[in-house]
Protein backbone atom coordinates (compact mmCIF):
# COMPACT_ATOMS: atom_id res chain seq x y z
CA UNK A 1 0.00 0.00 0.00
CA UNK A 2 1.59 3.22 -1.18
CA UNK A 3 1.68 6.60 1.05
CA UNK A 4 -0.80 7.92 -0.66
CA UNK A 5 -3.17 5.06 -0.05
CA UNK A 6 -2.53 5.11 3.86
CA UNK A 7 -3.44 8.87 3.92
CA UNK A 8 -6.63 8.63 2.32
CA UNK A 9 -7.37 5.73 3.97
CA UNK A 10 -6.53 7.68 7.49
CA UNK A 11 -9.07 10.98 6.05
CA UNK A 12 -11.69 8.34 5.29
CA UNK A 13 -11.19 6.83 9.09
CA UNK A 14 -11.14 10.28 10.38
CA UNK A 15 -14.19 11.66 8.49
CA UNK A 16 -16.24 8.70 9.52
CA UNK A 17 -15.54 9.31 13.03
CA UNK A 18 -16.39 12.65 12.67
CA UNK A 19 -19.81 11.83 10.95
CA UNK A 20 -20.53 9.35 14.14
CA UNK A 21 -19.34 12.31 16.82
CA UNK A 22 -22.05 14.44 15.08
CA UNK A 23 -24.60 11.83 15.27
CA UNK A 24 -23.90 10.99 18.54
CA UNK A 25 -24.39 14.50 19.50
CA UNK A 26 -27.58 14.74 17.58
CA UNK A 27 -28.94 11.41 18.86
CA UNK A 28 -27.70 12.94 22.69
CA UNK A 29 -29.63 15.86 22.29
CA UNK A 30 -32.64 14.45 20.39
CA UNK A 31 -32.87 11.75 23.36
CA UNK A 32 -32.15 14.40 26.21
CA UNK A 33 -35.06 16.24 25.01
CA UNK A 34 -37.39 13.32 24.95
CA UNK A 35 -36.20 12.37 28.05
CA UNK A 36 -37.17 15.59 29.25
CA UNK A 37 -40.61 15.32 27.27
CA UNK A 38 -41.21 11.84 28.97
CA UNK A 39 -40.03 13.17 32.54
CA UNK A 40 -42.71 16.23 32.03
CA UNK A 41 -45.71 14.20 30.84
CA UNK A 42 -45.17 11.19 33.18
CA UNK A 43 -44.93 14.04 36.12
CA UNK A 44 -48.33 15.49 34.93
CA UNK A 45 -49.83 12.35 34.24
CA UNK A 46 -48.97 11.43 38.22
CA UNK A 47 -49.89 14.37 39.59
CA UNK A 48 -53.37 14.18 37.14
CA UNK A 49 -53.60 10.09 38.63
CA UNK A 50 -52.67 11.51 42.25
CA UNK A 51 -55.08 14.47 41.80
CA UNK A 52 -58.10 12.07 40.46
CA UNK A 53 -57.49 9.33 43.48
CA UNK A 54 -57.28 12.14 46.29
CA UNK A 55 -60.39 14.28 44.74
CA UNK A 56 -62.41 10.11 44.32
CA UNK A 57 -61.39 10.10 48.28
CA UNK A 58 -63.06 13.28 49.32
CA UNK A 59 -66.04 12.74 47.37
CA UNK A 60 -66.34 9.13 48.67
CA UNK A 61 -65.58 9.71 52.05
CA UNK A 62 -66.85 13.98 52.26
CA UNK A 63 -67.53 13.61 55.77
CA UNK A 64 -64.10 12.85 57.05
CA UNK A 65 -62.30 14.84 54.35
CA UNK A 66 -64.85 18.03 55.81
CA UNK A 67 -64.00 17.17 59.06
CA UNK A 68 -59.72 16.67 58.65
CA UNK A 69 -59.96 20.38 56.83
CA UNK A 70 -62.09 21.72 59.83
CA UNK A 71 -59.66 20.52 62.23
CA UNK A 72 -56.63 21.71 60.22
CA UNK A 73 -58.14 25.53 59.74
CA UNK A 74 -59.19 25.51 63.47
CA UNK A 75 -55.96 24.50 64.77
CA UNK A 76 -53.83 27.43 62.05
CA UNK A 77 -56.44 30.18 62.70
CA UNK A 78 -57.54 29.45 66.51
CA UNK A 79 -54.83 27.25 68.04
CA UNK A 80 -55.30 23.08 69.42
CA UNK A 81 -56.06 24.62 73.18
CA UNK A 82 -59.71 26.20 71.93
CA UNK A 83 -59.70 22.75 69.17
CA UNK A 84 -59.10 20.58 72.42
CA UNK A 85 -61.71 22.44 74.77
CA UNK A 86 -64.47 22.71 72.34
CA UNK A 87 -64.14 18.82 71.87
CA UNK A 88 -64.48 18.69 75.64
CA UNK A 89 -67.60 20.62 75.44
CA UNK A 90 -69.05 18.67 72.28
CA UNK A 91 -68.29 15.07 74.43
CA UNK A 92 -69.81 16.20 77.28
CA UNK A 93 -72.68 17.51 75.85
CA UNK A 94 -73.36 13.97 73.37
CA UNK A 95 -72.26 12.06 76.88
CA UNK A 96 -75.35 14.45 78.97
CA UNK A 97 -77.29 13.67 75.56
CA UNK A 98 -77.38 10.13 75.74
CA UNK A 99 -77.62 9.84 79.35
CA UNK A 100 -80.61 12.00 79.65
CA UNK A 101 -82.39 10.74 76.62
CA UNK A 102 -80.58 7.67 74.95
CA UNK A 103 -83.74 7.03 72.08
CA UNK A 104 -83.42 10.43 70.49
CA UNK A 105 -79.45 10.13 70.81
CA UNK A 106 -79.05 7.00 68.62
CA UNK A 107 -81.52 8.22 66.16
CA UNK A 108 -79.46 11.52 65.38
CA UNK A 109 -76.37 11.03 66.47
CA UNK A 110 -75.31 7.46 67.97
CA UNK A 111 -75.88 5.29 64.97
CA UNK A 112 -73.54 8.09 62.44
CA UNK A 113 -71.37 8.31 65.14
CA UNK A 114 -70.83 4.44 65.62
CA UNK A 115 -71.14 3.94 61.96
CA UNK A 116 -68.12 6.30 61.13
CA UNK A 117 -65.97 4.52 63.96
CA UNK A 118 -66.74 0.80 62.94
CA UNK A 119 -66.05 1.23 59.48
CA UNK A 120 -62.70 3.09 60.01
CA UNK A 121 -61.48 1.13 63.08
CA UNK A 122 -62.81 -2.62 62.38
CA UNK A 123 -64.61 -3.14 58.78
CA UNK A 124 -62.27 -1.05 56.76
CA UNK A 125 -59.04 -2.68 58.05
CA UNK A 126 -60.80 -6.43 58.46
CA UNK A 127 -63.11 -6.89 56.39
CA UNK A 128 -61.00 -7.82 53.07
CA UNK A 129 -58.88 -10.46 55.31
CA UNK A 130 -62.35 -12.23 56.32
CA UNK A 131 -63.54 -12.07 53.22
CA UNK A 132 -60.41 -13.90 51.44
CA UNK A 133 -60.44 -16.30 54.93
CA UNK A 134 -63.85 -16.90 54.02
CA UNK A 135 -63.28 -17.53 49.91
CA UNK A 136 -65.11 -14.63 48.82
CA UNK A 137 -62.67 -13.59 46.87
CA UNK A 138 -62.28 -14.27 42.44
CA UNK A 139 -58.24 -15.80 41.89
CA UNK A 140 -56.87 -16.16 39.09
CA UNK A 141 -57.04 -19.41 37.03
CA UNK A 142 -54.38 -21.76 36.18
CA UNK A 143 -51.30 -19.96 38.62
CA UNK A 144 -48.56 -22.37 37.37
CA UNK A 145 -47.40 -24.72 39.67
CA UNK A 146 -43.68 -25.33 40.74
CA UNK A 147 -42.74 -28.77 41.52
CA UNK A 148 -39.92 -29.53 44.14
CA UNK A 149 -37.93 -32.77 44.02
CA UNK A 150 -36.29 -34.01 46.87
CA UNK A 151 -34.49 -37.08 47.21
CA UNK A 152 -36.81 -38.29 49.46
CA UNK A 153 -40.39 -37.12 47.40
CA UNK A 154 -41.98 -34.56 44.90
CA UNK A 155 -44.37 -32.36 45.57
CA UNK A 156 -46.33 -29.59 44.07
CA UNK A 157 -46.78 -26.21 45.38
CA UNK A 158 -48.63 -23.56 44.05
CA UNK A 159 -47.62 -19.78 44.96
CA UNK A 160 -49.76 -18.00 46.94
CA UNK A 161 -50.78 -15.02 45.13
CA UNK A 162 -52.17 -12.03 46.94
CA UNK A 163 -56.02 -10.90 44.88
CA UNK A 164 -55.94 -7.89 43.20
CA UNK A 165 -58.48 -4.86 43.73
CA UNK A 166 -60.58 -5.69 41.10
CA UNK A 167 -60.70 -9.45 42.33
CA UNK A 168 -61.71 -8.50 46.03
CA UNK A 169 -65.15 -7.47 47.08
CA UNK A 170 -65.09 -3.60 48.68
CA UNK A 171 -66.51 -2.16 51.54
CA UNK A 172 -68.64 0.84 50.16
CA UNK A 173 -70.50 2.04 53.66
CA UNK A 174 -71.51 0.69 57.66
CA UNK A 175 -74.71 1.92 59.00
CA UNK A 176 -74.94 0.84 62.69
CA UNK A 177 -77.67 0.28 64.99
CA UNK A 178 -78.17 -0.31 68.45
CA UNK A 179 -77.37 -4.21 68.12
CA UNK A 180 -76.51 -4.46 64.53
CA UNK A 181 -74.07 -3.53 62.31
CA UNK A 182 -75.17 -3.31 58.33
CA UNK A 183 -72.08 -3.46 56.49
CA UNK A 184 -72.07 -2.72 52.50
CA UNK A 185 -70.13 -4.57 50.01
CA UNK A 186 -70.07 -4.28 46.51
CA UNK A 187 -69.55 -7.50 44.45
CA UNK A 188 -66.89 -8.03 41.86
CA UNK A 189 -67.34 -9.89 38.15
CA UNK A 190 -67.72 -14.04 38.73
CA UNK A 191 -69.37 -13.75 42.48
CA UNK A 192 -73.27 -13.74 43.32
CA UNK A 193 -75.11 -12.66 46.37
CA UNK A 194 -75.79 -16.13 47.04
CA UNK A 195 -71.99 -16.94 47.67
CA UNK A 196 -72.25 -14.56 50.49
CA UNK A 197 -75.35 -16.36 51.30
CA UNK A 198 -73.27 -20.13 52.12
CA UNK A 199 -70.41 -17.91 54.07
CA UNK A 200 -72.60 -16.51 56.17
CA UNK A 201 -71.83 -18.99 59.14
CA UNK A 202 -68.09 -18.39 58.16
CA UNK A 203 -68.52 -14.49 58.49
CA UNK A 204 -70.19 -14.90 61.80
CA UNK A 205 -67.93 -16.86 62.92
CA UNK A 206 -64.88 -14.66 61.52
CA UNK A 207 -66.54 -10.96 63.43
CA UNK A 208 -66.55 -13.06 66.45
CA UNK A 209 -71.30 -12.84 66.55
CA UNK A 210 -73.52 -15.33 67.11
CA UNK A 211 -75.02 -14.39 64.04
CA UNK A 212 -75.10 -12.81 60.39
CA UNK A 213 -77.45 -12.59 57.72
CA UNK A 214 -76.58 -11.63 54.59
CA UNK A 215 -79.38 -9.15 52.06
CA UNK A 216 -79.45 -8.41 48.50
CA UNK A 217 -79.68 -4.95 47.82
CA UNK A 218 -78.76 -4.85 44.29
CA UNK A 219 -77.23 -6.99 41.59
CA UNK A 220 -73.96 -6.33 42.74
CA UNK A 221 -74.51 -4.97 46.17
CA UNK A 222 -75.15 -6.82 49.16
CA UNK A 223 -75.10 -6.08 53.22
CA UNK A 224 -73.49 -8.55 55.26
CA UNK A 225 -75.26 -7.88 58.73
CA UNK A 226 -73.53 -8.58 61.94
CA UNK A 227 -75.44 -8.89 65.34
CA UNK A 228 -73.61 -7.27 67.99
CA UNK A 229 -76.21 -7.79 70.75
CA UNK A 230 -78.91 -9.91 71.44
CA UNK A 231 -81.88 -7.97 71.69
CA UNK A 232 -84.52 -11.07 72.32
CA UNK A 233 -82.55 -12.86 75.56
CA UNK A 234 -84.77 -11.35 77.83
CA UNK A 235 -88.51 -13.11 77.73
CA UNK A 236 -91.21 -10.55 76.34
CA UNK A 237 -94.27 -9.95 78.65
CA UNK A 238 -98.05 -9.91 77.03
CA UNK A 239 -100.08 -7.08 76.74
CA UNK A 240 -101.28 -6.59 80.08
CA UNK A 241 -105.76 -6.57 80.16
CA UNK A 242 -105.48 -4.07 82.35
CA UNK A 243 -104.86 -1.76 79.21
CA UNK A 244 -107.33 -3.36 77.14
CA UNK A 245 -110.34 -2.78 78.61
CA UNK A 246 -111.42 0.41 77.10
CA UNK A 247 -110.31 -0.49 73.92
CA UNK A 248 -113.10 -1.25 71.32
CA UNK A 249 -112.66 -3.87 69.09
CA UNK A 250 -113.12 -1.78 66.03
CA UNK A 251 -110.32 -0.40 66.78
CA UNK A 252 -107.88 -3.06 66.46
CA UNK A 253 -106.15 -3.89 63.21
CA UNK A 254 -106.70 -7.51 62.30
CA UNK A 255 -103.84 -7.54 60.10
CA UNK A 256 -101.49 -6.08 62.82
CA UNK A 257 -101.83 -7.81 65.82
CA UNK A 258 -98.96 -7.75 68.75
CA UNK A 259 -97.58 -10.00 69.00
CA UNK A 260 -93.49 -10.15 70.81
CA UNK A 261 -90.41 -8.19 69.69
CA UNK A 262 -88.56 -8.87 66.66
CA UNK A 263 -84.39 -9.12 66.42
CA UNK A 264 -84.27 -5.55 65.33
CA UNK A 265 -86.08 -3.95 69.14
CA UNK A 266 -88.89 -3.37 67.30
CA UNK A 267 -92.26 -4.41 67.88
CA UNK A 268 -94.00 -7.77 66.31
CA UNK A 269 -97.19 -7.76 64.47
CA UNK A 270 -98.41 -10.63 62.94
CA UNK A 271 -101.49 -10.79 60.44
CA UNK A 272 -104.15 -12.56 61.27
CA UNK A 273 -106.63 -11.72 58.63
CA UNK A 274 -106.21 -12.59 55.07
CA UNK A 275 -103.32 -15.21 55.64
CA UNK A 276 -102.70 -18.38 57.13
CA UNK A 277 -99.95 -18.99 59.43
CA UNK A 278 -98.12 -22.37 60.18
CA UNK A 279 -95.80 -22.83 63.08
CA UNK A 280 -93.00 -25.70 63.32
CA UNK A 281 -90.90 -26.11 66.78
CA UNK A 282 -89.65 -29.12 69.00
CA UNK A 283 -91.44 -29.97 72.84
CA UNK A 284 -90.92 -26.55 74.33
CA UNK A 285 -89.96 -24.41 72.04
CA UNK A 286 -92.62 -21.95 72.55
CA UNK A 287 -95.45 -22.84 70.39
CA UNK A 288 -98.11 -21.74 72.97
CA UNK A 289 -96.44 -18.32 73.22
CA UNK A 290 -97.21 -17.62 69.04
CA UNK A 291 -100.23 -18.87 69.71
CA UNK A 292 -101.90 -17.21 72.48
CA UNK A 293 -99.59 -13.57 72.45
CA UNK A 294 -102.25 -12.54 69.20
CA UNK A 295 -105.19 -13.86 71.06
CA UNK A 296 -104.80 -12.11 73.94
CA UNK A 297 -103.72 -8.56 71.96
CA UNK A 298 -107.20 -9.38 70.47
CA UNK A 299 -108.75 -9.49 73.42
CA UNK A 300 -111.46 -6.71 72.98
CA UNK A 301 -112.46 -7.98 69.33
CA UNK A 302 -112.97 -11.26 70.74
CA UNK A 303 -115.20 -9.65 73.16
CA UNK A 304 -117.18 -7.50 70.98
CA UNK A 305 -118.05 -10.10 68.24
CA UNK A 306 -115.59 -9.11 65.66
CA UNK A 307 -113.42 -12.41 65.69
CA UNK A 308 -113.93 -15.93 66.97
CA UNK A 309 -112.09 -18.27 67.80
CA UNK A 310 -112.15 -22.24 67.13
CA UNK A 311 -109.66 -24.53 68.69
CA UNK A 312 -108.77 -28.00 67.98
CA UNK A 313 -106.06 -29.75 70.42
CA UNK A 314 -105.42 -33.20 69.95
CA UNK A 315 -103.58 -33.50 73.44
CA UNK A 316 -106.72 -31.62 75.19
CA UNK A 317 -103.75 -30.29 77.52
CA UNK A 318 -102.56 -26.97 75.72
CA UNK A 319 -106.01 -24.98 74.55
CA UNK A 320 -108.21 -26.80 77.23
CA UNK A 321 -106.57 -24.81 79.75
CA UNK A 322 -108.46 -21.45 78.11
CA UNK A 323 -111.89 -23.63 76.88
CA UNK A 324 -114.28 -20.77 78.08
CA UNK A 325 -112.31 -18.23 74.88
CA UNK A 326 -113.56 -20.81 71.87
CA UNK A 327 -116.36 -20.67 70.19
CA UNK A 328 -115.90 -24.26 68.89
CA UNK A 329 -113.45 -26.78 70.67
CA UNK A 330 -112.65 -30.84 69.49
CA UNK A 331 -110.29 -32.94 70.94
CA UNK A 332 -110.63 -36.66 68.98
CA UNK A 333 -110.97 -36.83 65.25
CA UNK A 334 -114.38 -37.39 64.79
CA UNK A 335 -114.86 -34.08 67.03
CA UNK A 336 -112.48 -31.89 64.75
CA UNK A 337 -113.98 -33.65 61.42
CA UNK A 338 -117.64 -31.83 62.39
CA UNK A 339 -115.71 -28.76 63.58
CA UNK A 340 -114.10 -28.33 60.49
CA UNK A 341 -117.37 -29.10 58.40
CA UNK A 342 -119.19 -26.50 60.33
CA UNK A 343 -116.38 -23.88 59.75
CA UNK A 344 -116.76 -25.05 55.67
CA UNK A 345 -120.41 -24.70 55.97
CA UNK A 346 -120.03 -21.13 57.40
CA UNK A 347 -117.36 -20.35 54.57
CA UNK A 348 -120.09 -21.48 51.79
CA UNK A 349 -122.93 -19.57 53.08
CA UNK A 350 -120.79 -16.18 52.79
CA UNK A 351 -119.50 -17.02 49.50
CA UNK A 352 -122.95 -17.44 48.49
CA UNK A 353 -123.91 -14.03 50.32
CA UNK A 354 -120.92 -12.43 48.96
CA UNK A 355 -120.09 -13.56 45.58
CA UNK A 356 -120.31 -11.04 42.94
CA UNK A 357 -120.92 -7.93 45.06
CA UNK A 358 -117.56 -7.91 47.39
CA UNK A 359 -114.31 -9.14 46.99
CA UNK A 360 -113.21 -9.53 50.19
CA UNK A 361 -115.91 -10.14 52.58
CA UNK A 362 -115.78 -7.11 55.79
CA UNK A 363 -115.09 -8.02 59.35
CA UNK A 364 -117.86 -7.56 61.40
CA UNK A 365 -120.27 -8.77 64.69
CA UNK A 366 -122.45 -10.41 61.68
CA UNK A 367 -119.29 -11.75 59.93
CA UNK A 368 -116.39 -12.30 62.10
CA UNK A 369 -113.05 -13.52 61.45
CA UNK A 370 -113.18 -17.03 62.02
CA UNK A 371 -109.85 -17.89 63.68
CA UNK A 372 -108.77 -21.41 63.70
CA UNK A 373 -105.89 -22.82 66.20
CA UNK A 374 -105.17 -26.33 65.13
CA UNK A 375 -102.82 -27.49 67.67
CA UNK A 376 -100.61 -30.62 66.71
CA UNK A 377 -101.99 -30.49 63.22
CA UNK A 378 -99.70 -33.61 62.32
CA UNK A 379 -101.07 -35.90 64.99
CA UNK A 380 -105.13 -35.77 63.16
CA UNK A 381 -104.12 -35.96 59.93
CA UNK A 382 -101.08 -38.40 60.36
CA UNK A 383 -101.39 -40.89 63.15
CA UNK A 384 -104.57 -40.72 64.92
CA UNK A 385 -108.11 -41.83 63.09
CA UNK A 386 -108.67 -43.86 60.59
CA UNK A 387 -107.32 -43.30 57.33
CA UNK A 388 -110.45 -41.62 55.97
CA UNK A 389 -110.90 -39.32 58.93
CA UNK A 390 -107.94 -38.16 58.05
CA UNK A 391 -107.96 -37.61 54.73
CA UNK A 392 -111.55 -35.74 55.28
CA UNK A 393 -109.15 -33.76 57.23
CA UNK A 394 -106.72 -33.21 55.37
CA UNK A 395 -109.28 -31.87 52.41
CA UNK A 396 -111.10 -29.69 54.95
CA UNK A 397 -107.44 -28.58 56.07
CA UNK A 398 -106.89 -27.22 52.20
CA UNK A 399 -110.47 -25.73 51.24
CA UNK A 400 -109.69 -23.53 54.58
CA UNK A 401 -106.66 -22.70 53.32
CA UNK A 402 -107.32 -21.73 50.03
CA UNK A 403 -110.69 -20.65 49.78
CA UNK A 404 -111.19 -18.97 53.32
CA UNK A 405 -108.44 -15.72 53.28
CA UNK A 406 -111.32 -13.37 50.91
CA UNK A 407 -114.11 -14.86 53.35
CA UNK A 408 -112.81 -13.91 56.55
CA UNK A 409 -111.44 -17.69 57.83
CA UNK A 410 -107.75 -17.59 59.11
CA UNK A 411 -105.76 -21.23 59.91
CA UNK A 412 -103.10 -21.24 61.93
CA UNK A 413 -101.34 -24.96 62.44
CA UNK A 414 -98.97 -25.88 64.90
CA UNK A 415 -96.56 -29.03 64.62
CA UNK A 416 -93.33 -30.73 65.09
CA UNK A 417 -92.73 -32.37 62.73
CA UNK A 418 -92.82 -30.48 59.87
CA UNK A 419 -92.09 -33.15 56.91
CA UNK A 420 -94.81 -33.19 54.10
CA UNK A 421 -95.62 -36.93 55.16
CA UNK A 422 -96.73 -35.23 58.32
CA UNK A 423 -98.32 -32.07 56.84
CA UNK A 424 -99.18 -32.78 53.43
CA UNK A 425 -100.69 -29.38 53.46
CA UNK A 426 -97.47 -27.43 54.49
CA UNK A 427 -97.54 -25.57 51.45
CA UNK A 428 -100.83 -23.76 51.46
CA UNK A 429 -99.38 -22.00 54.39
CA UNK A 430 -98.41 -18.94 52.95
CA UNK A 431 -96.59 -17.48 56.40
CA UNK A 432 -94.14 -19.89 58.17
CA UNK A 433 -92.69 -19.50 61.65
CA UNK A 434 -89.47 -21.83 62.73
CA UNK A 435 -88.89 -21.83 66.10
CA UNK A 436 -86.48 -24.35 67.68
CA UNK A 437 -85.70 -27.53 65.54
CA UNK A 438 -83.62 -30.66 65.97
CA UNK A 439 -82.44 -30.74 62.70
CA UNK A 440 -81.03 -28.04 59.83
CA UNK A 441 -83.24 -30.11 57.44
CA UNK A 442 -86.17 -29.04 59.19
CA UNK A 443 -85.61 -24.98 58.41
CA UNK A 444 -85.69 -25.90 54.75
CA UNK A 445 -89.22 -27.55 55.08
CA UNK A 446 -90.23 -24.70 57.27
CA UNK A 447 -89.19 -21.65 55.69
CA UNK A 448 -87.95 -22.92 52.25
CA UNK A 449 -84.90 -24.25 50.57
CA UNK A 450 -82.12 -21.65 51.03
CA UNK A 451 -83.49 -19.91 54.56
CA UNK A 452 -80.75 -21.71 56.33
CA UNK A 453 -77.91 -20.28 54.24
CA UNK A 454 -79.48 -16.51 54.86
CA UNK A 455 -79.35 -16.50 58.32
CA UNK A 456 -82.20 -18.67 59.76
CA UNK A 457 -80.38 -21.43 62.23
CA UNK A 458 -83.46 -22.59 64.13
CA UNK A 459 -81.46 -25.43 64.99
CA UNK A 460 -79.07 -23.25 66.59
CA UNK A 461 -81.91 -22.01 69.17
CA UNK A 462 -81.00 -22.79 72.57
CA UNK A 463 -83.69 -24.62 75.28
CA UNK A 464 -84.14 -21.73 77.33
CA UNK A 465 -85.13 -19.62 74.72
CA UNK A 466 -88.82 -20.43 74.42
CA UNK A 467 -90.45 -18.50 71.81
CA UNK A 468 -87.29 -17.37 70.20
CA UNK A 469 -88.24 -18.51 65.81
CA UNK A 470 -87.50 -17.36 62.71
CA UNK A 471 -90.43 -15.51 60.52
CA UNK A 472 -90.91 -16.02 56.74
CA UNK A 473 -93.39 -15.68 54.24
CA UNK A 474 -95.56 -12.63 52.30
CA UNK A 475 -93.98 -9.45 52.56
CA UNK A 476 -90.23 -10.60 53.68
CA UNK A 477 -87.40 -11.03 51.52
CA UNK A 478 -85.01 -12.48 54.64
CA UNK A 479 -85.56 -14.71 57.55
CA UNK A 480 -86.95 -12.26 60.53
CA UNK A 481 -85.83 -13.29 64.11
CA UNK A 482 -88.47 -12.55 66.32
CA UNK A 483 -90.10 -13.80 69.83
CA UNK A 484 -93.59 -14.08 70.99
CA UNK A 485 -94.52 -12.57 74.57
CA UNK A 486 -95.07 -15.15 77.18
CA UNK A 487 -98.79 -15.90 78.71
CA UNK A 488 -99.02 -17.18 82.15
CA UNK A 489 -101.68 -19.39 83.27
CA UNK A 490 -103.02 -16.31 85.17
CA UNK A 491 -103.60 -14.08 82.41
CA UNK A 492 -105.46 -17.35 80.16
CA UNK A 493 -107.87 -17.30 82.54
CA UNK A 494 -108.26 -13.62 83.17
CA UNK A 495 -108.86 -13.51 79.50
CA UNK A 496 -111.43 -16.27 79.53
CA UNK A 497 -113.27 -13.79 81.96
CA UNK A 498 -112.82 -10.79 79.68
CA UNK A 499 -113.89 -12.02 76.72
CA UNK A 500 -117.36 -13.19 78.16
CA UNK A 501 -117.72 -9.75 80.19
CA UNK A 502 -119.67 -6.72 77.85
CA UNK A 503 -117.44 -4.06 77.24
CA UNK A 504 -119.30 -1.31 79.72
CA UNK A 505 -119.26 -3.86 82.71
CA UNK A 506 -115.95 -5.53 82.31
CA UNK A 507 -113.69 -4.95 85.03
CA UNK A 508 -109.75 -4.11 84.75
CA UNK A 509 -107.75 -7.36 85.77
CA UNK A 510 -104.60 -8.13 87.20
CA UNK A 511 -101.56 -6.64 85.05
CA UNK A 512 -99.55 -9.86 84.03
CA UNK A 513 -96.35 -7.86 84.51
CA UNK A 514 -96.16 -8.68 87.73
CA UNK A 515 -96.51 -12.53 87.86
CA UNK A 516 -93.18 -14.35 87.41
CA UNK A 517 -91.91 -14.97 84.41
CA UNK A 518 -89.33 -18.10 83.34
CA UNK A 519 -85.89 -16.28 83.42
CA UNK A 520 -83.28 -17.31 80.44
CA UNK A 521 -80.24 -19.63 80.82
CA UNK A 522 -76.51 -17.28 81.08
CA UNK A 523 -74.67 -17.52 78.20
CA UNK A 524 -72.19 -15.39 76.47
CA UNK A 525 -72.82 -12.23 75.21
CA UNK A 526 -72.92 -12.47 71.07
CA UNK A 527 -69.97 -9.69 69.85
CA UNK A 528 -69.45 -6.45 71.33
CA UNK A 529 -71.23 -3.56 71.17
Amino acid sequence: MSTAQIVLLLAGVGAALWVLHWVGQMLTKVLEALAAVAVVFVTAWLLVKGAWWVGRRIVRHWRTSTTTVAVLAWCHWLGWLSLLGTLTVVVTGLGCWRWLDRESFESWAGGRIRAWWMRWAVYAPRMPGWLRACGLTVADRGQPVTVQVSPFRRSAVQPKVRPRRDQSPRVVGVRSGGSWDEVRVRLVPGQTPEDFDEAARALAVARGVRRCQVRELAPDLVSVDFQRRDRLADVVACTPLAELAAVAGTQLDLRRVWSGRTEYGTDWHQPLAGGHTLTAGATGAGKNSVGWAPIVSLAPAIRDGLVRVSAIDPKGMELAYGRGIFHRYAVGSRDALALLDDLIAGMESRKAEFAGRLRTVPITPEHPLELLEFDEIGALVRYVGDRKTREAIVERVALLTTQGRALGYTVRGYVQEPTKDTVPVRELFPRRICLRVASKSHVGMVLGEHAYDRGAWANRIGEHEAGVGYLFGEGIREPLRVRAAWVPDETIKELEAFVTTPAASAVPPVSPWALPAPVPAPRPAGGWS
